[in-house]
């Protein structure tokens, strides 16, 4: 997600006129035997693999190339650590920027409309596929793996391994990028709370069911109201049953459009998206956008959407810290390890490695954490065979106004970010997984203890109801912005919740009339004609008509139960 900027110092190979030129694979070696630990491979195999990096590089020694991607901890390993290998055993001298999300999309926006090469690639989320798809202005990934870029495509590449593959490939069956990082939005709380027998026993004779993992957002507003307003304290310490962030910010529409809406069931069936509605609330018909209002067949202003704004507004004001409205994404995500927090409905697992430090309150003295994630409950207007919740997938994105030589090298310093001689150890320091290998391997399976449930979940059936945006959403820049501008209005009192959906819903079908002005190169947006809102209604499927007990029974789960199905390969 988001962060601040830290500029890189150019990462050149290091030679001395008076000295004698250093071995590439000597350097490898020294690379694979003090960083590149663990690994999935033999060390007999990485260094084979990075043989190959080496002869590949040779044309191109000496090409300098500009990358950027947003700063977590994953590409700050990378820029910090695996730009500098790559170019001591290249000499492809490399310089690897980090920078806010929303400037990562910026900068892609602007070399896409100026045709002027700012970077060579974007580590660009695959939330954007729809727009790489429709402007056809992104290299087709698997059309230059086997075309322009054979020469520097790594045989052990193994794209089938990424889990990430099918959030990448567009509606023709192509990949258009390459998963580099991984995580998903998951449910967090204290489990060493939620075990207490003298909790249980009050939160079961108050509600009248078990204190556990929330099933549905009925019980998880119960188990907000219950650490908020019944128990209060713990340990001599204010505690609060919800953790949120409310500030007027682009992080803000993240919190919706990173299938918020989903969660509440505003979609259609159907993995990964919902078809024919997804869980942006917008309808395709094909592959053609036609509208994201009721009255054109969409669900952003239904009733499922409006419920789920309510459902945010009223949880953030009433069960969460009050500082907590004026909160950023970023200035949020560490308040849980502060130790006052009791659960989070939409938690990024990107926290992972900041909520395991051994010098927190949710620690634990022998390393493990007192926290534990677990799948996200979802609303009334959800059902079987929808998405219930959200992946990140940061890929790499090659566009087409990049020189071909450049193009590459960058090509070549991007495979090696991934391939297996690195991608476990990579693993390890962000913890943002990207292969079935390594999600496999006995190392991460010693680790998964002292991760809270991240391993079992990325190993779980479950994980396939976790999706990124799709393809529905044809233009992902223009459409984003007008989330938090809209949803802030609410959270302010400025507007009702529907008033504020009705007015996004508006916003949205008109960016989709401008597309269809202008045309795209693919499945140009085409809207459907206004109808009655009750007309839409009344259809199957999404838009959904409103209910009319939106709070139905709470329903909880053990988590040692739903750890013991993901064992065993069931969802629940």
């Amino acid at each position: 997600m988001s962060g601040m900027r830290a500029p890189l110092a150019l990462l050149l190979l290091a030679s001395c006129a008076d000295e004698a030129p250093v071995d590439p694979l000597t350097v490898a070696e020294r690379w694979i035997d003090t960083e590149f630990q663990p690994s999935t491979l033999t060390r007999a195999q990485q260094l084979e693999e990075m043989r190959w990096f080496i002869q590949a590089a040779e044309p191109l020694r000496g090409q300098r190339i500009r990358v950027v991607s947003e700063t977590i901890d994953t590409h700050s390993y990378e820029a910090a650590t695996l730009a500098r290998a790559f170019s001591e055993m290249t000499g492809i001298e490399l310089t690897h920027d980090l920078i806010q999300e929303g400037d990562v999309i910026e900068k892609l926006q602007s070399q896409m409309q100026s045709g002027r090469n700012l970077y060579d690639a974007y580590v660009n989320d695959s939330d954007l596929i729809g727009t790489h798809y429709r402007y056809g202005q992104v290299v087709p990934i698997s059309d230059f793996m086997e075309g322009e870029g054979a020469d520097v495509t790594l045989p052990t590449l193994d794209v089938d391994d990424f889990i990430g593959k099918t959030f990448c490939t567009g509606p023709d069956g192509k990949l258009y990028q390459l998963p580099d990082q991984q995580f998903a939005n998951l449910y967090w709380f204290r489990h060493d709370w939620f075990s207490r027998p003298e909790l249980q026993k009050r939160f079961e004779e108050k509600y009248g069911y078990p204190l556990g993992v929330p099933v549905n957002w009925s019980a998880y507003e119960d188990i907000a109201d219950f650490f908020t307003n019944e128990v209060r304290e713990i340990d001599g310490e204010r505690v609060w049953g919800h953790m949120d962030y409310g500030k007027k910010d682009p992080s803000l529409g993240w919190r919706f459009t990173d299938a918020w809406l989903s969660m509440a069931g505003v979609g259609d069936a159907g993995i990964p998206n919902g078809n024919p509605v997804d869980e942006w609330g917008i309808r395709v018909e094909g592959c053609a956008p036609v509208g994201a209002s009721v009255a054109r067949g969409g669900a952003v202003n239904s009733p499922a959407a409006v419920y789920s704004l309510r459902k945010y507004r009223d949880w953030l004001k009433g069960y969460a810290p009050p500082e907590a409205a004026a909160m950023t994404f970023s200035e949020a995500g560490p308040v849980p390890g502060q130790g006052r927090i009791a659960q989070q409905v939409f938690w990024y697992t990107a926290f992972t490695r900041a909520l395991t430090d051994p010098a927190l309150p949710v620690m634990a003295e022998d390393g493990t954490p007192r926290w534990r994630m677990a799948p996200s409950p979802h609303g009334p207007y959800w059902s079987e065979g929808m998405k219930l919740g959200y992946q990140d997938c940061g890929s790499w994105t090659f566009l087409t106004s990049t020189p071909l030589e450049r193009r590459k090298a960058a090509w070549l310093y991007a495979q090696f970010t991934v391939c297996k001689t690195v991608s476990l150890k990579k693993f390890f320091e962000g913890l943002t997984p990207i292969r079935e290998s390594d999600l496999a391997d006995e190392a991460v399976t010693a680790a998964a203890p002292k991760l809270g449930g991240l391993v079992e979940f990325y190993r779980s059936p479950a994980r396939v109801a976790w999706t990124p945006t799709g393809t529905n959403v044809p233009d992902y820049p223009k459409l984003a912005q007008l989330w938090w501008k809209n949803v802030s209005a609410a959270v302010t009192g400025e507007k009702s919740a529907q008033e504020a959906m009705d007015a996004l819903a508006s916003d949205i079908d008109d960016i989709l009339a401008r597309l269809e002005r202008a045309g795209m190169k693919r499945c140009t947006p085409k809207l459907n004609p206004e109808e009655s809102a009750e007309a839409w209604l009344a259809r199957p499927g999404s838009p959904k008509p409103k209910l009319d007990d939106e709070k139905p029974r709470g329903e909880t789960v053990p988590y040692e139960d739903l750890i013991e199905a993901w064992r065993e390969g069931r969802v629940r």
